[in-house]
């Protein structure tokens, strides 16, 4: 279906684009938009979204939160904010196996470390772009659950965005439908029925490593905040 994540991600940008054009820049807000991808697999699908946008490009940090002795299941996630990295909880999750959040602490101190190295590692430490009031567009190369990228629509919610979108190549229609619940808008190229994995929809679905990450950030064109330059002036 798509021969690589760089294709994928020009034909996303294609509809993303055409799905935008009626709107004014930022949902209305008079701000331009800004992508955020999910690495390691969605800065490369992301980048060509954020050129046509003529968008930032920063990275949403997001690890989840697994339940002790049943990892594969969510008992919330951690996200990183303006304020630094916060836990969001499954109160669902955590009632049904008797957990309180002090439970998690060891875990949550963990995926903080972990998420504060990945942003020094792929963005030298430079903090995350404020997404309060913003038209928040956020790429991943494809879902399968859906787990980490709830969390991550949620605390884009929470964090003030004016409008959140996901935008994906491909997904199941399962997953589209508990995201939709989380976001203001889904932007999906493609979603089969039969879906096992994500990469049976990629002729190359080889792992981005995380020098990848960083190059494909470094030549991203604007990776900083245009507005920076207004809010500077302001001073």
């Amino acid at each position: 279906m798509f021969a690589n994540r760089a294709e994928a991600g020009e034909r996303l940008a294609d509809r993303v684009l055409q799905e935008l054009a009626a709107q004014a820049p930022g949902g209305g807000s008079g701000t331009a938009p800004l992508v955020l991808a999910l690495p390691r697999g969605g800065v490369p699908v992301a980048l060509p979204v954020a050129r046509r946008l003529n968008a930032p490009l920063d990275l949403v940090l997001v690890r989840k939160i697994g339940v002790p002795g049943a990892p594969e299941l969510a008992a919330g996630a951690v996200m990183e904010g303006a304020e630094g990295p916060q836990a969001v909880f499954n109160d669902d999750v955590l009632a049904l196996h008797g957990l309180t959040p002090d439970d998690l602490h060891d875990s949550i101190t963990r995926l903080r470390a972990e998420i504060a190295d990945r942003r020094a590692r792929y963005l030298q430490g430079r903090a995350p772009i404020p997404v309060n009031g913003r038209q928040v567009v956020v790429v991943d190369d494809g879902i399968a659950t859906g787990a980490t990228m709830r969390a991550a629509l949620a605390g884009l919610g929470g964090q003030g965005a004016a409008e959140v979108i996901l935008a994906v190549p491909v997904a199941p229609p399962a997953a589209l439908a508990r995201l939709s619940g989380v976001c203001d808008r889904v932007i999906c190229l493609e979603s089969p029925l039969h879906f096992q994995a994500v990469g049976q929809f990629y002729r190359d679905f080889t792992q981005v490593s995380d020098d990848e990450v960083i190059a494909t950030l470094q030549t991203a064109l604007p990776l900083r905040d245009p507005d920076d330059n207004d809010r500077n002036e302001r001073k």
